[in-house]
């Protein structure tokens, strides 16, 4: 009678538990590495003769990358912005002699947001005030900064409704938190302050909060010389003023073409 053989299992591979378990270190580290992207590194490993340290670089490079894509992603809806808008798309030609392209570039560094200072911008409609606001922006979400993007009116909407139902103190923390806070369309809420008798206090408030805690971009269409008239209360206006342009860079667009009346956008190039 013949003896039975055994059948024999294959023997694990080493080489492909080892591969396992680094894998599951990276997911308890919580690293999105994927197997194909190890699998892709390993193997440029062996084709390269990769020293460990080009290894390691050319396998957390990539992983690094995209994990701050995706918070500069993240703080970029946050925000809020009505659209996306770059310097690069902006057409310097147009009002080279109203908007100084060097002085621009130069607070797209957010410096000014880490001295925690204040931007002002004044000037007619439609002389892309807004699309350079909105790139500012965008570049600070890039570097890092937490950015709110609203107008005067929707703050004076939210914080009137805010004293109703007892959550202006939860409301102005919002508007306090963020590094830059946006104020778009300053003085165009005429519908907003008819409503709201706490208007100006309220606008007054939000800057309070922030005074050289956090940087506040304000854009308008007045200047100074005008505040006290839309906000109705001169010794408010001086206050709200102080608090706003100290340590402040102002910027006054003026004897600038309209690119809405030359049928343009600041994003057409020359």
């Amino acid at each position: 009678m013949a003896r039975r053989t055994k059948k024999s299992s294959a023997a694990p591979d080493p080489g492909d538990e080892l591969r396992q378990r680094v894998l599951a270190l990276f997911a308890a580290l919580r690293v999105p590495l994927t197997s194909e992207q190890l699998d892709d590194v390993l193997s440029a490993a062996d084709r390269e003769a990769l020293a460990p340290l080009d290894f390691i670089e050319r396998l957390l490079d990539p992983l690094v990358r995209d994990r701050r894509d995706r918070a500069i992603e993240y703080r970029i809806r946050k925000a809020r912005f009505p659209e996306r808008r770059t310097l690069d798309e902006f057409d310097w030609k147009f009002n080279a002699e109203a908007i100084d392209q060097r002085q621009i570039e130069m607070l797209a560094t957010c410096d000014f947001i880490r001295r925690r200072e204040n931007l002002i911008l004044i000037g007619q409609s439609g002389v892309g005030k807004s699309h350079i606001v909105l790139a500012l922006g965008l570049r600070a979400c890039a570097l890092g900064y937490d950015v709110l993007f609203t107008t005067s009116a929707e703050i004076i909407a939210r914080l009137t409704a805010s004293l109703a139902d007892a959550t202006l103190p939860r409301k102005l923390r919002q508007l306090t938190k963020p590094d830059l806070l946006v104020i778009d369309e300053f003085a165009f809420d005429h519908l907003e302050r008819a409503n709201s008798r706490d208007a100006a206090a309220l606008l007054y408030k939000v800057i309070h909060e922030r005074n050289g805690k956090r940087s506040t971009a304000l854009v308008t269409n007045l200047d100074f010389g005008d505040w006290a008239d839309y906000l109705g209360d001169a010794p408010l206006t001086m206050a709200f003023t102080d608090r706003l342009v100290d340590r402040a860079t102002i910027l006054r667009i003026r004897k600038a073409r309209s690119y809405r009346a030359h049928g343009r956008r600041p994003a057409d190039q020359a």
